[in-house]
């Protein structure tokens, strides 16, 4: 096949097979006159190509993979890609803890921001939102906390407004019950202990994007329950209290401590 015939079968555009013969990607035989040819093999490596691109490998790491495909051994293709796809899923994992605490954050700065009264003055520290952000930390090399509380940025004695926040839920019914069997199920298996005013559960840190979701929500519906995200390498520690009065609710959504 000619360069035009391999790009109209694979769909891939010349210029692409031609950076790809560039990087010894996908090799290239010669007419007479120069024009490129290319066999039947290089529609099936192009399709080796596109699959290892849509998992992330960078071309570098493909360029490896190929040379245990072309061998023909699919065992020695498993054993090479295996590794390169557990280190793609743990940056991902990363990534997506870091993106729910950043959506924790926003959601908590939002309901702060809410919660301010509109006031003719100029906006001053009091405020809260104008106080500059916690320090960053990358999951995985250190540990991160979220705090789903109504307002972290404001007075200590305010973020405290948890503790006398009216204990009942805006949710009733089949909503409160679906509620119910959504935090049963993302907190399944989870390691309980008792800390003060609430409990602490311990689970796998795959699990942090929808319990931050969950938190989020359920602040908005029971505002009297304080959530702390903890996420501290493949551990997500959630932190859940309540004030007196809602001790028994506590108990009756998460499970007793151990």
């Amino acid at each position: 096949m000619r360069i035009s015939q391999l790009a109209e079968r694979s769909g891939v555009p010349a210029t692409t097979l031609r950076f790809y013969e560039g990087t010894g990607l996908l090799p290239a035989d010669r007419t007479p006159a120069g024009y490129r040819l290319y066999g039947e093999d290089a529609v099936e490596r192009l399709a080796f190509i596109g699959a290892a691109k849509h998992l992330g490998l960078p071309l570098g790491e493909i360029g490896g993979l190929l040379e245990a495909w072309k061998a023909g051994a699919c065992r020695d293709v498993k054993a090479d890609l295996r590794p390169r796809l557990a280190a793609r899923l743990a940056e991902a994992e990363a990534r997506a803890a870091e993106l729910a605490a950043f959506t924790a954050s926003l959601h908590a700065a939002l309901e702060h921001l809410d919660a301010l009264p509109d006031r003719a003055s100029r906006c001053d520290p009091g405020c809260g939102f104008l106080a500059p952000p916690p320090p960053a930390a990358a999951v995985g090399t250190r540990a991160v906390d979220v705090v789903l509380a109504p307002s972290r940025q404001a007075a200590e004695a305010e973020s405290e407004r948890w503790r006398t926040a009216p204990v009942g839920c805006s949710l009733s019914g089949d909503g409160l019950l679906e509620r119910t069997a959504q935090w049963r199920t993302a907190v399944d298996g989870a390691v309980r202990t008792a800390v003060s005013d609430g409990l602490r559960l311990t689970l796998p840190v795959e699990r942090t994007v929808r319990v931050a979701e969950l938190a989020a929500a359920e602040q908005r519906c029971c505002p009297f329950f304080d959530f702390r995200l903890h996420l501290d390498g493949p551990h997500l520690h959630l932190e859940v209290r309540a004030p007196a009065d809602g001790a028994g609710l506590l108990t009756d959504l998460f499970g007793p401590a151990a």
